[in-house]
């Protein structure tokens, strides 16, 4: 066992799980988030066509992204939703400054855990040693997930805001 898997998995375990809880706010309403309807009315008053949609993908995006990228579960997929969905989530609030509450220090922290992981590879501790493709840490794929998150992040905003 190396340090950088223990590393690698705290990290994992506590920005995929901390992302997975915010997708659950929209989706379902728990840790006193407002659910589907709460998210939609968010999504709406940031300016968002199609409220509704947008936050059924997020409220996914987030619970799947942060569930997959926890379990070390197509780490590099998981962490394109998450990158995706944090670069949307930092372009409506850019105009808030850096910190809280306004401020996209939240959203730059999960989305840089991601691409870092991504990047790095999930460690040995994860499910991706039982996929057959995934077995084998490629940085490439890594590379290529966070521009896949950022590429759909733009294409969402183009489209939909």
């Amino acid at each position: 066992m190396r340090s950088t898997d223990t590393g690698l998995l705290m990290v994992r375990l506590v920005a995929g799980l901390t992302m997975a809880a915010h997708g659950t706010q929209y989706l379902f309403g728990w840790f006193g988030g407002g659910g589907l309807s709460g998210a939609a009315a968010f999504f709406a008053r940031s300016g968002y066509r199609s409220a509704d949609l947008m936050a059924v993908v997020a409220g996914l995006s987030e619970t799947l992204g942060g569930l997959g990228l926890a379990a070390g579960l197509l780490t590099p997929l998981a962490a394109a939703a998450i990158v995706g969905t944090m670069v949307n989530a930092m372009a409506v609030k850019w105009s808030g400054g850096f910190f809280a509450p306004r401020g996209i220090e939240y959203e730059l922290l999960m989305a840089v855990s991601a691409a870092a992981v991504a990047i790095a590879g999930p460690g040995r501790f994860a499910a991706d040693r039982f996929v057959p493709v995934l077995r084998a840490h490629r940085v490439r794929y890594g590379v290529a997930a966070v521009v896949l998150g950022i590429v759909v992040a733009v294409v969402t905003l183009t489209l939909f805001r």
